[in-house]
C-alpha cells in the first residue's frame, strides 16, 4: 500500500470528516483513475468561492439530503477539483489551501509557490488564519 503525500512532501493528512469530503468520501483528498475531476485541493471554502462555484453550475452550499450532503458553509474544508480551484484563482476568489491536506498530485497543475501564496496559515497565537 502506497502512502499518499501532500504538496509539502509529508503524509497526506485528512481534509475534513465533518463535512465528510474527498472523492472517495474518506475525509482525504485522495485521487485515482476513476476521479476524473481530480479532487486533490483541500480548501477552506469562502462565501465568495461558494457563490463562484454556484455560478459555474456546482452548487456546494445547498443541502442535498438525498446525497447525505448538508451543504457547505464558509470555513468548511472541502476537497476541490484542481481545475475549479484554478478557475477561482483566475477570478480572484480562490479559497485558501490547507497544504498538509492537499494531495501532491496538485503539483502536476499548480506550483508549490502559488499554493503557498494561497495557504491557510497558523497565526502567531497558534490559531489558523488566512
Amino acid at each position: 500500500m502506497t502512502i499518499s503525500r501532500n504538496v509539502l512532501g509529508g503524509k497526506l493528512l485528512p481534509c475534513s470528516y465533518d463535512p465528510l469530503t474527498g472523492f472517495y468520501r474518506d475525509g482525504c483528498c485522495e485521487t485515482g483513475l476513476d476521479d476524473q475531476g481530480t479532487h486533490v485541493v483541500c480548501a477552506r471554502v469562502t462565501a465568495a468561492f461558494l457563490d463562484f462555484s454556484r455560478a459555474r453550475g456546482n452548487d456546494l452550499s445547498t443541502p442535498r439530503p438525498e446525497w447525505r450532503f448538508n451543504g457547505l458553509r464558509p470555513g468548511d474544508r472541502w476537497c476541490l477539483c484542481v481545475q475549479r480551484w484554478l478557475e477561482a484563482l483566475a477570478a480572484d476568489v480562490a479559497p485558501p489551501v490547507v497544504l498538509e491536506c492537499t494531495n501532491a498530485a496538485t503539483l502536476e497543475h499548480v506550483s508549490l509557490e502559488v499554493l503557498e501564496k494561497h495557504a491557510w496559515r497558523k497565526a502567531a497565537d497558534g490559531k489558523r488564519a488566512v
